[in-house]
């Protein structure tokens, strides 16, 4: 009797759980509050209606009603959506990560005629798994709110959502018995969620609070409540295999593997074939249905940047088989989405049979596969569009957070119509955004989503200059030009991870480039000196634009750092040369732009790394715990694992703090031992360096330091001070 009333009590709290978001969508409020929340003072000029949806795509309209502007649309969504249009076309607006302008007027123009848009895509899909650690480790939830209110703007309808895992992990082991002992050594610190998510790493930057898993927990619950609210359809992880290192112990006859991931320690996936698969992999949605509710989408990813143990077809669609089976015995909607990367990462191993085997295990209405690297790598177009599978084409962007200027323009403006009206293009059915991080290049993410609304390639010959008026608030011809040479150059970008980028962030070498600090450029150096010159005149009459600021700050510390790059070539060249007089000059000058360029960041929230460490410590509820999430916060930019980590310097931060707190002394050191080699007369030993300079590198992130999280100086003025006192000095280096 008791099971009886247990599993009734339990489908109750599920059925509940489930359409929670069903009880709540399409609500005036919910979509008022979001109005008031992005123009206060002009909210009461707007009015809100829910239309049906036309052939399952989103629509929306804009018209003139009883004297207010009326916002119609399929969900919140949409009707989001139809606000931020209006506020683009007829208040000259912008909102964005990195400056927005929203000045405006008095009285609000009225539309003259109805205006309509449809959707061609029934998903729009939005981030990476590693964006919640690289850009959201340390978000509170007024940072979250405005993000949701950002992503129903844009039209976002598919929102990855795992924020908050680590309870639902922590209840069902302790389920089977595991102890807070046993998981100790599992849940990994709070920046490398994503990676301990994944199954690629176990325990790295703990040990995890249990305060933090409650804090995520509590959080994520915000977060779906508001998504769902807005009509959006959040996705929440599935169980891929991934297990304690002490299961071994406690289920001796488990089929475990053992996989390693960039030199971490060795984490266990417990094979599908094993009947404790199913088991473990219901008890998780089970008990994350309960935790949270569902939406019926489920992320998981089997192999991810790890190679499966074969490549027999039989074993890849078993694997797939029972990972779903896992979902669908207890959610019988499931749908399972894909991220595509394996297919483009490993693509030796990635053949037609092996992808074949591992999609066709699940029906087509049961699975969305991202192809989560389009603008550059798309895999669609491989594979017969997934072999019947529904796909979303995504852009990827960013790998790491770097903030690099960089783009690829003419694709993302481009392929994704293209492969909507391509004939072999089977069941393309969304549109997404899949970067590492946020926050930077804000550009390349509003020509992106201009695409959400239209089946029509986006022209940019008048998409850019009109959205440089909306960012910057007015009509600037010098701005213009501007844009046309970065278009040509920084964001006509080659196929690489992410733009080049500078030695400053790489661990100092004599080389132009090392592992993961590519320097190499794809466009002509001095161009951007041109560019600069233009938005140094521009500044005169935009000087007050937030939006402008902020581009005029990304471009002198891109021009900068460029500048860096050729002054370590040349120093380079003095040392092969045995110069050591010229060597000394070079490398003090290459340490002053250093300098310049940590005092020009200071001046932008958006580049400052103490924002990024006294986020993480404001998180802490004891000293020991903000000092375990400062260390996180520091090593996941620095080394990322320990000092032998071959990760080094991948999630490098051109930032002020980082610049002259861990770049400059770097390279210091670098210098001064160059410097005794001349000295001495002996050569410089590259491997005896860096096994000092990790060391120091690993002292760093465990130090405690106090960084300003507020912007000093006023930006226009420090750039065009660096303006003056470089552009001579450019012009004279590019010209030899």
């Amino acid at each position: 009797m008791k099971t009886v009333v247990f599993n009734f009590l339990f489908f109750l709290c599920f059925a509940l759980n489930s359409n929670a978001q069903r009880t709540v969508a399409n609500s005036p409020e919910v979509v008022k509050s979001l109005i008031k929340r992005i123009i206060p003072t002009h909210a009461s000029s707007f009015e809100v209606k829910f239309i049906p949806q036309k052939d399952n795509k989103d629509a929306f309209s804009i018209e003139t009603h009883q004297n207010k502007i009326l916002l119609s649309g399929s969900n919140g969504v949409s009707i989001a959506s139809a606000l931020n249009y209006y506020l683009k076309n007829f208040t000259n607006c912008d909102i964005s990560w990195n400056g927005s302008n929203l000045k405006l007027p008095k009285v609000l123009p009225f539309p003259k005629q109805k205006i309509t848009k449809q959707t061609p895509y029934q998903y729009r899909y939005n981030l990476n798994y590693c964006t919640f650690n690289y850009s959201m480790s340390w978000w509170n939830w007024e940072r979250w709110q405005w993000e949701i209110d950002w992503m129903a703007l844009n039209g976002i309808n598919m929102p990855l959502a795992i924020t908050g895992q680590n309870s639902i992990w922590n209840r069902v082991y302790k389920s089977l018995g595991f102890t807070e002992q046993d998981l100790s050594t599992f849940f990994s610190g709070p920046a490398y969620f994503n990676w301990f998510w994944m199954g690629n790493l176990d325990g790295w930057g703990g040990p995890l609070p249990q305060s933090f898993m409650q804090y995520q927990e509590n959080l994520q619950k915000k977060i779906l409540q508001r998504e769902r609210e807005l009509g959006m359809t959040p996705i929440l992880p599935a169980f891929t295999g991934h297990v304690p290192p002490s299961f071994k112990d406690k289920f001796p006859t488990a089929k475990l593997k053992k996989t390693n991931w960039q030199g971490f320690n060795d984490v266990y996936i417990l094979d599908p074939d094993d009947p404790i698969f199913t088991q473990l992999g219901k008890k998780f949605i089970e008990e994350e249905i309960k935790t949270f509710g569902t939406n019926h989408l489920y992320s998981a990813d089997t192999f991810n940047e790890n190679t499966p143990p074969t490549n027999d077809s039989l074993y890849l669609n078993n694997v797939s088989k029972k990972v779903y089976e896992s979902m669908s015995a207890v959610d019988n909607k499931a749908v399972w989405i894909m991220q595509g990367w394996m297919f483009s990462y490993s693509a030796a191993f990635w053949q037609p049979t092996q992808i074949k085997a591992l999609l066709n295990a699940v029906p087509n209405d049961k699975m969305i596969v991202l192809d989560l690297y389009s603008e550059s790598k798309p895999v669609w177009n491989k594979t017969d569009a997934y072999y019947g599978k529904p796909w979303i084409w995504c852009m990827l962007h960013n790998f790491g957070g770097n903030v690099s200027m960089y783009g690829r323009m003419d694709e993302v403006a481009n392929n994704p119509s293209a492969a909507l009206h391509d004939k072999n293009s089977g069941k393309l059915s969304g549109i997404g955004l899949t970067p590492e991080a946020i926050e930077q290049n804000p550009v390349m993410y509003a020509l992106m989503l201009e695409n959400v609304w239209q089946d029509h390639a986006v022209n940019l010959d008048t998409w850019l200059p009109n959205y440089i008026s909306r960012r910057y608030g007015a009509k600037n011809e010098d701005a213009n030009a501007a844009w046309n040479i970065l278009r040509r150059t920084v964001y006509k970008g080659d196929i690489r991870s992410g733009g080049a980028e500078s030695i400053i962030t790489g661990r100092p070498t004599f080389a132009k480039t090392n592992k993961w600090t590519n320097t190499k450029k794809y466009y002509n150096p001095a161009e951007l000196i041109k560019a600069l010159e233009l938005f140094n005149k521009a500044a005169v009459k935009l000087k007050e634009s937030d939006g402008f600021k902020y581009d005029f700050i990304d471009l002198t510390r891109q021009v900068m750092a460029n500048y860096a790059d050729t002054l370590q070539i040349q120093f380079a060249i003095a040392y092969k040369n045995k110069n050591s007089n010229e060597f000394k000059q070079l490398s003090t000058r290459f340490i002053n732009v250093i300098e310049d360029l940590d005092l020009l960041l200071a001046s932008r929230k958006d580049f400052l790394l103490g924002k990024w460490i006294n986020d993480a410590r404001k998180l802490g509820n004891t000293l020991t715990e903000k000092d375990i999430y400062e260390q996180n916060a520091r090593n996941q930019i620095t080394l990322w694992g320990d000092k032998n980590s071959p990760l080094h310097d991948y999630a490098c931060k051109q930032w002020s703090g980082m610049l002259n707190d861990f770049y400059k002394p770097r390279w210091q050191q670098f210098i001064n031992d160059v410097n005794e080699s001349f000295e001495t007369n002996k050569a410089f030993n590259q491997k005896v360096f860096d096994e000092k300079i990790s060391t120091w590198e690993w002292e760093w992130v465990k130090q405690r330091k106090s960084f300003t999280d507020k912007a000093v100086n006023n930006e226009i003025e420090i750039a065009t001070k660096l303006y003056k006192k470089y552009l001579p000095l450019l012009k004279s280096i590019y010209k030899e």
